[in-house]
């Protein structure tokens, strides 16, 4: 016999990439049954799935679950904090993951940590109070931060595409395929932390793969991408496990017969003296930098060396610097996803005397006539995202560098 009170249902359409909470649903009887709708960009594919109400998410067992269900939201980042419920960045933006999940205590974030930690990073958690490297699972790779604070263990990842995207895939300009032909030299890929740095350079090393045939080494901390070996025998070594530091693995680098070399990021004195000795005996060096354009890219370079070598230093610069890509990631006006805008400077004989001239504050100018080039500024770049209705006008004013001609293109 048919139940003649049958619980209330909805129908909500939810993206696909956003998974339901798998705990057992419970229904309050003194709240409404019909539940919230979940907001759904027009483009996005969308199934249809039954809920009775919100579900509570309680506290699960292995730090896995929580990352694949990251993985398959599409999510870039997920933090597992004391006194917070889990945490991922999707759009660059963070949220909860479900709203009526548990609050993570310091036990559980202990605990999680402890299931999946090794001895020896457990060692080196407890002597330096955290501890980096990359995860992998059956079901992808992930970027791992494990650290002590005031209350307890916090776990933070960050979810690596385990696809390897061509330069066509990005979208990146024809014009950086050049910077990828030349047999020695420097090419840095700049930007904030979270810009997509680590993606775009390792679709140069791919270009590199399948076009030539020489030997490719890349120096991270952790390894992200794995790349195959195609046209180029390719090694890859990861800081802390194959290799003391950046340092330590750039000289190792210059005796194993190298025609290409990308360092993970060039953070210290060493490593960038290492990378632009390498690109001047032969060698082509792709390396990251955390800054947010060309011109302080390469004033970033300079003063950190002593003020006695940087008349030294900025002619090697000059000579050997090819090409500078200067990234932000900004989220799209239409809330579905994120769209990369691109700074991008390519050494010409002007750009090579104003480095050596000590007048890096003038390269915007450089660059404004050296479109032909296939140089951009980052406000020309922001400029065609708005126009062609990619991101909103706040962003773009925001991030722009001159914002009285920002305003001056708004008003047109």
């Amino acid at each position: 016999m048919d139940d003649p009170n049958p619980p209330q249902t909805a129908r909500v359409a939810v993206p696909r990439a956003v998974p339901v909470p798998r705990a057992v649903p419970r229904v309050d009887p003194e709240e409404p049954t019909e539940p919230e709708a979940i907001p759904v960009p027009e483009a996005e594919p969308v199934a249809v799935v039954e809920v009775v109400a919100e579900e509570p998410v309680h506290t699960l067992t292995h730090v896995d679950e929580y990352l694949r269900v990251a993985q398959e939201a599409g999510a870039s980042d997920l933090h597992l904090g004391i006194n917070a419920q889990p945490i991922w960045r999707r759009h660059g933006l963070l949220a909860p993951i479900w709203s009526q999940a548990d609050t993570l205590t310091a036990e559980d974030t202990k605990t999680l940590a402890w299931n999946f930690l090794s001895d020896a990073q457990k060692e080196l958690l407890a002597a330096r109070g955290d501890v980096d490297f990359a995860y992998a699972t059956d079901f992808g790779r992930f970027r791992a931060s494990v650290v002590r604070q005031r209350l307890g263990i916090d776990i933070v990842f960050r979810v690596i595409s385990t696809n390897l995207r061509s330069m066509d895939d990005l979208g990146l300009p024809e014009s950086l395929k050049l910077l990828t032909q030349y047999h020695n030299g420097l090419v840095l890929v700049t930007g904030s932390v979270g810009s997509g740095k680590s993606t775009t350079l390792a679709a140069l090393v791919d270009e590199v793969n399948k076009t030539r045939h020489d030997h490719i080494i890349t120096l991270e901390d952790p390894i992200e991408y794995i790349i195959e070996s195609k046209g180029c025998h390719v090694t890859q070594r990861e800081v802390h496990t194959h290799t003391k530091s950046f340092g330590a693995a750039l000289r190792g680098a210059l005796r194993e017969d190298p025609d290409v070399i990308m360092v993970g990021e060039m953070r210290d004195l060493e490593t960038i003296s290492l990378a632009i000795t390498a690109s001047e005996t032969g060698h082509l060096v792709l390396g990251t930098l955390h800054t947010g354009s060309a011109a302080r890219t390469l004033d970033r370079v300079l003063d950190v060396f002593p003020i006695d070598q940087r008349e030294q230093i900025r002619i090697m610069v000059s000579e050997s610097l090819r090409g500078i890509v200067s990234q932000q990631l900004i989220p799209r006006k239409d809330g579905d996803g994120r769209v990369l805008a691109m700074e991008i400077l390519t050494n010409t004989p002007a750009v090579g005397n104003l480095i050596r001239e000590a007048k890096t504050y003038m390269l915007p100018g450089v660059m404004q006539t050296g479109k032909k080039q296939g140089m951009k500024l980052m406000d020309d770049s922001l400029m065609e995202l708005y126009d062609n209705g990619l991101i909103s006008q706040e962003e773009a004013y925001v991030r722009a560098e001159q914002k009285a001609l920002m305003r001056q293109h708004f008003a047109h």
